[in-house]
């Protein structure tokens, strides 16, 4: 077995990180984009969704976690933006990856707003094979309003979620201490929460071990 990250947050399971390892450095590929519910592949494989507002760093962690250059940008393009992009992992398939819309777009027309309003509303409360929701924060601002609304719509739909903070290299460790903290305080308020968050930079690669056994665990759970 290859060294395990010493990254991985304590009592992680060291067989685990490596297969999560293994897992994300085999077959990973663009299935398809659903712009609304009946374009979602059949619900055969456990789900793990990776939501965020917009500017958070979701495209890169995607790439730094699976290993890949532009993986998250293949089904990127004009018209995409508010679609749930699918990813399958592992040949043959394990699970898939969710990339949902980024939310906060205030300055957005409003009918674009709604349809992914009504599009995430109902993907998190309709989806039984949605195994969890990794929420990105941005570590230089902690949880906003607009992530609180994010996250009360996980509540409601009592879809388990993970806090994943994202950009830990763009501010000094003392406010990221900080920030860790605050945001573990404020995710143990929540009954759908994990309460551990996972602290990332894709551009460093720090938390990338953890985030990727994060995702197997939730997988098998």
């Amino acid at each position: 077995m290859s060294e395990i990250d010493p990254d991985l947050e304590p009592g992680a399971d060291p067989e685990r990180a490596e297969r999560a390892r293994k897992m994300f450095s085999g077959p990973i590929n663009f299935l398809k984009s659903a712009p609304a519910l009946e374009h979602l592949p059949a619900p055969s494989m456990p789900e793990i969704a990776f939501a965020g507002r917009s500017n958070v760093g979701k495209s890169s962690l995607l790439n730094a976690l699976t290993n890949r250059g532009n993986l998250a940008r293949t089904s990127v393009t004009p018209g995409r933006t508010q679609e749930l992009n699918y990813f399958d992992v592992g040949e043959p398939l394990i699970f898939r990856l969710v990339d949902m819309p980024g939310y906060g777009f205030a300055k957005a027309p409003k009918d674009v707003v709604k349809k992914w309003r009504y599009l995430i509303n109902d993907y998190l409360r309709g989806r039984a094979v949605l195994k969890r929701t990794l929420v990105l924060i941005d570590s230089r601002h902690g949880i906003k309003d607009v992530d609180r609304e994010f996250i009360e719509m996980l509540d409601t739909a009592a879809v388990s979620y993970r806090i994943v903070l994202t950009k830990a290299d763009k501010i000094k460790a003392t406010e990221l201490e900080a920030v860790h903290a605050a945001t573990e305080a404020e995710a143990r308020k929540h009954p759908a929460a994990h309460p551990q968050v996972i602290v990332t930079s894709s551009e460093k690669g720090m938390g990338i071990a953890e985030l990727r056994t994060a995702v197997l665990e939730a997988v098998e759970i």
